[in-house]
């Protein structure tokens, strides 16, 4: 990792915006994509003890992508319509997966899904992503391409290659070094993962 350029990003971050997230221009930014209603809302609807209701998580699921300012809008109908044609064997192996990508083996859920969203050919990163990060957003990292691909290309993060097609080893690999990354520069950049992927995605992307 090009640790210089990520402190440049940070330097630059930091004067145009002091106090990072908490300055009045980033909690405006913050209140329009509503990340801290989402996560509540969505830490609520997947509580281990909601996953009896099969039906209920995937209507829950679709609430949460309908509502995400992080997903696409192309995306968010495919997806519904994905979710209302599942045979029920489907529906139960797309809800066993998120239970285990939130609160079990998440490489065994990630894949689970993985195989859901390839009946519809919507094998999307952030689908995929989506309920993670706002489920634990001080962990889990949303995977949005363009973001992704401008972080590993400024910040020269060798070791990782993108694909559109989501993998549990590229996910994994990313989260740490996002994560990494997070404790090298100010806490006031970070104040959940979605915004430390903003804070690069503005940075990273007015150094260019």
């Amino acid at each position: 990792m090009n640790f210089e350029k990520l402190k440049q990003a940070e330097r630059w971050f930091l004067n145009r915006y002091p106090g990072g997230f908490a300055h009045p221009d980033m909690q405006a930014i913050g209140k329009r994509h509503k990340v801290d209603k989402m996560i509540v809302l969505t830490q609520e609807c997947f509580a281990k003890k909601n996953f009896r209701d099969t039906q209920d998580i995937i209507d829950n699921m679709v609430k949460i992508i309908a509502r995400s300012s992080m997903v696409s809008i192309f995306e968010k109908p495919k997806f519904k319509d994905l979710a209302n044609s599942l045979r029920p064997k489907e529906k139960n192996l797309l809800v066993a997966g998120l239970k285990e990508q939130l609160h079990g083996d998440q490489r065994k859920g990630f894949e689970k899904i993985l195989d859901v969203l390839k009946i519809g050919k919507m094998t999307k990163w952030s689908l995929i992503s989506i309920c993670p990060v706002y489920f634990r957003p001080q962990h889990e990292v949303f995977v949005k391409p363009t973001t992704t691909k401008l972080v590993i290309a400024q910040l020269e993060l060798h070791s990782l290659t993108y694909k559109p097609m989501p993998s549990w080893a590229f996910y994994e690999e990313y989260r740490a070094i996002i994560n990494d990354m997070k404790s090298k520069v100010d806490p006031c950049l970070s104040p959940n993962s979605p915004a430390f992927s903003g804070f690069l995605m503005m940075s990273l992307g007015a150094m260019e």
